[in-house]
């Protein structure tokens, strides 16, 4: 059951550095920084964009428009240390014995 948890928030945790990732890449192709007609750069920035747009379209999709600033990744990397927490606090009460497992 340990097992399952850890792998779980390691997942979670993964997914975190991938939003980060994800944010600081599209700034630095922004700026100019990262050529992305370089076709390396070009995998990469796609790959980070593929794993973290279904996460951070529809949170976009319901912030108003701040212009350029986009603070999606910022709320997804809240709701995934929620998440993480959320998970920590059940996997706490399982071992202490106040919540039963469903399976």
């Amino acid at each position: 059951m340990g097992a399952l948890f850890w792998l779980l928030d390691e997942l979670l945790s993964l997914y975190l550095w991938a939003v980060i990732l994800a944010a600081l890449f599209s700034m630095l192709a922004a700026f100019g920084v990262l050529d992305t007609r370089n076709r390396v750069v070009w995998s990469i920035g796609d790959f980070l964009y593929r794993i973290t747009e279904p996460a951070l379209r529809p949170i976009r999709n319901l912030l108003p428009n701040f212009g350029s600033i986009d603070i999606s990744p910022i709320i997804v990397i809240l709701l995934l240390q929620a998440a993480r927490m959320v998970l920590a606090s059940i996997y706490q009460a399982l071992i202490l014995g106040t919540l039963r497992p469903l399976f």
